[in-house]
């Protein structure tokens, strides 16, 4: 699998990635520290492979290497006057520097904080704003980022009066020879911040010691063979980016090829190209959304089979947001001429409390569903006068390495298998709280169990997830998932995943009504007046309710710092007036 790049001021060379097999006897993260698990890696030749847009290799970065500059970067912090247990926050760019700054900041006991890149939504303003409310949380004592958004990081850091350090910069720092701190198993490893869209982002604590048993339990669930190969565009500082394809590669010594999210967004058929390169086999993650992208990118394009090999893609898992059946048979449909096979999807479930991973299906189970009929969800009779409407619910999987998983009722009892309750989770990897908000982990946490926020029902040990709890629509005493509503709105033609964000809002005789945010790409006046009564006819057919429908221009609807939306905050900007909508004609 060589490649070739182009150096400034050389000619093209030739690169050789990191190899997928090594002599180095594979580890399953045994490991104390994260820093015990970068120094075993380094001892063999796995390591990041970093490409460019178009998907081209243009830098190899053994974890050698890696253990190397981090080491530096350990020793220059500590040099520059960082303490065990300081708060370092890192600005979260796919690449060598934020990997070298984040382990090194590990390495010198200090804990890393990966915060967000700028987005394409929200606009500077915006982003300051939300690099702000983070640091506020954390409260660290230096912000490291890029030099290309100095002036954007730089604010922020001065509004939290924090230090703020381009890290081209610091890299040029001598470095010192000083002792480095030992770590234990119980120190904090790193702060990472929960992007809930139901409330605001809390940072959670993970321990090396809950940190390295996740680790192990992804190393077990998805049966590393030597072959292996991670191919991730997932952004690091999002808990399935950070720990599935960043922390976990180096702990379970894979090697892996990244490409930027940015990069992805553009070409996201690059991602697949990638992986039709590897000549191994490959593992390589993403939510719903970018198995959507992919598949409509293709269909307007042909000799799939002649562009793409993706025989040997043994694992390609889902996670991080609801997994619809619809859109991975497009998947399949789109790309089974290309050697997809259907039995590689690898559902999971997890959230940034308990670490990252709480289920995941076994390999080669792929995608498998139930039809649960809507009133099962609701939770009220159905209506026999009406026939029966059903909803696809995927197996997210059975539990990982030493998690246990419960599912409860409305008053804390414990529910039989193919009843809908409160998912709970117990295990070594769930955080230890919230940083310095001992209210919000008061909620959560009981006797060591976690309330997920999430429902579902198990059966024979596998998870099934239906949707939040704090994100139900009750109407007239019935439940409503948000996700129906805006499922239902996708189903018409010019929308896409994240175009519509439905919640509950009060009416002025004190009622509650179904209202729908739809971002509108038509300019027609009566063109949309008859968008708004298509989407409303559709949410009512589906239903069966009347809904308050809002056309808001495009890119207005809030994202989370993961990129997934935010009901809760486009509810709160809508009630506000701060989301204008799109005034229709009389």
């Amino acid at each position: 699998m060589t490649d070739t790049a182009t150096l400034p001021g050389s000619d093209t060379v030739n690169l050789v990635p990191t190899p997928n097999e090594d002599d180095l006897p594979r580890r399953l993260s045994d490991f104390a520290t994260f820093g015990e698990a970068l120094d075993y890696a380094a001892q063999g030749k796995r390591g990041m492979n970093f490409h460019d847009p178009r998907g081209q290799l243009k830098r190899v970065y053994p974890f050698s290497e890696l253990r190397q500059d981090a080491l530096a970067m350990a020793r220059r912090l500590i040099a520059h006057g960082v303490k065990k247990g300081d708060r370092i926050a890192l600005v979260a760019e796919t690449g060598p520097d934020f990997a070298a700054l984040f382990c090194g900041t590990i390495y010198a006991g200090a804990w890393p904080v990966p915060l967000p890149l700028p987005t394409s939504f929200g606009g500077k303003d915006s982003y300051i704003d939300q690099l702000a409310v983070q640091l506020a949380s954390s409260d660290p004592l230096a912000l490291f980022y890029p030099a290309e958004i100095a002036e954007m990081a730089g604010a922020a850091a001065a509004r939290q009066d924090c230090q703020g350090i381009a890290w081209e910069d610091f890299a040029q720092n001598p470095v010192p020879d000083c002792a480095l701190p030992a770590a234990s198993p119980d120190d904090i490893c790193y702060l990472q911040y929960s992007s809930g869209s139901t409330r605001f982002p809390h940072g959670v604590a993970v321990t090396h010691a809950s940190l390295l048993n996740n680790l192990a339990g992804h190393g077990e669930g998805m049966k590393l063979e030597p072959l292996d190969r991670c191919v991730s565009w997932l952004p690091w500082y999002h808990d399935m980016g950070l720990v599935g394809c960043f922390l976990s590669i180096i702990s379970n010594q894979v090697s892996t090829d990244y490409l930027k999210t940015e990069d992805f967004a553009r070409r996201p058929l690059a991602w697949l190209d990638m992986i039709s390169r590897n000549p191994g086999n490959s593992i390589s993650y993403s939510p719903t959304f970018g198995y959507d992208i992919c598949a409509r990118r293709i269909s307007s394009q042909s000799h799939v089979s002649e562009r793409f090999d993706l025989s040997r893609w043994r694992i390609a898992g889902n996670g991080a947001d609801m997994i619809r059946p619809d859109v991975m048979q497009g998947f399949v449909n789109a790309f089974a001429e290309a050697g997809f096979r259907a039995s590689a999807f690898l559902p999971s479930y997890g959230l940034a409390e308990a670490t990252l991973a709480v289920t995941i299906m076994p390999p080669g189970e792929g995608i498998r569903v139930e039809l649960v009929e809507e009133e099962r969800l609701s939770g009220c009779p159905r209506d026999l006068s009406r026939p029966a409407r059903y909803r696809a619910i995927v197996n997210c999987g059975k539990a990982v390495k030493d998690m246990a998983i419960e599912i409860r009722g409305e008053s804390g009892g414990l529910l039989a298998d193919h009843h809908i309750g409160k998912v709970w989770c117990k295990g070594p990897s769930v955080m230890v709280g919230y940083f310095r908000d001992p209210e919000a982990t008061e909620a959560c946490l009981v006797d060591g169990w976690l309330d997920t926020g999430d429902m579902g029902y198990q059966v024979d040990g596998y998870l099934f997830i239906v949707g939040r709890a704090k994100d139900m629509i009750i109407i007239n005493g019935k439940n409503h998932w948000p996700q129906d509503i805006e499922w239902a709105v996708e189903q018409l033609p010019g929308f896409n995943h994240g175009d519509i964000a439905a919640f509950s809002v009060e009416t002025e005789n004190g009622e509650e009504a179904p209202a729908v945010l739809v971002h509108c790409r038509v300019s027609d006046p009566v063109a949309r007046i008859e968008l708004r009564d298509m989407i409303r006819d559709k949410v009512r057919s589906i239903t069966g309710m009347n809904c308050i429908v809002e056309l808001v221009p495009p890119r207005t609807l809030p994202r989370t710092s993961s990129g997934k939306l935010s009901r809760a905050k486009a509810k709160k900007l809508y009630l506000s007036g701060e989301i204008e909508p799109i005034r229709l004609a009389a």
